[in-house]
């Protein structure tokens, strides 16, 4: 099916300004195609930066006590919770090749107490779908729990920065109706062909 992958006007490559040009052929060069949410902004390029550098802050970095892994689980469970095919489908499956499981996001975007994930990472998600659902309601006694499994002051922060984050990316992937990529749906179910 050749739906559009955006409402808003999708811009060709070429008539972008040269760093998102930069960037978008970098993802391309990696991953074998683009991914349709850096076509779907890019009508808006200064939106597109600071879009990207607050998910570049809190996705690439290398410090922390979160794993990339635990990283896209926030997001797949929380977008689930957001009703956000996109991210459910594109992190779903960055999840699985991180975690090289292929039942994991499935589990989690249903339902992350169901998920075969480990107490600390329940407590993790856990405090992530409050943030996204009920953020008024955190107190110091959430903190606390999450201190008992390990976690750091900063890796809390990075739980509820990334839920936020999404929170964005949710409503402007529903309010654009971007369409996840095809490529999307398989990968990290089946084995790579070599």
């Amino acid at each position: 099916m050749n739906a559009p992958i955006s409402r808003y006007p999708v811009p060709e490559l070429k008539d972008l300004p040269q760093d998102l040009q930069d960037r978008i052929l970098e993802v391309q060069a990696k991953a074998g195609f683009v991914p349709n949410v850096f076509l779907a902004l890019a009508h808006r390029p200064a939106e597109w930066r600071a879009f990207m550098a607050w998910h570049d802050a809190l996705l690439l970095k290398e410090t922390g006590g979160l794993s990339k892994g635990e990283r896209e689980m926030i997001i797949v469970a929380t977008s689930a919770a957001n009703q956000c095919l996109y991210c459910v489908v594109a992190h779903g499956a960055i999840l699985r090749v991180y975690e090289k499981k292929p039942l994991l996001a499935d589990q989690l975007a249903v339902n992350h107490r169901k998920a075969d994930i480990t107490p600390r990472q329940r407590a993790m998600l856990d405090f992530a779908m409050k943030v996204c659902t009920a953020s008024h309601t955190i107190e110091d006694s959430d903190h606390d729990a999450l201190r008992a499994h390990g976690f750091s002051d900063d890796d809390i922060w990075d739980i509820g920065a990334i839920t936020a984050f999404f929170g964005l990316s949710n409503r402007l992937a529903n309010l654009s109706a971007m369409r996840p990529n095809d490529e999307f749906f398989l990968m990290g179910r089946v084995p790579r062909a070599k």
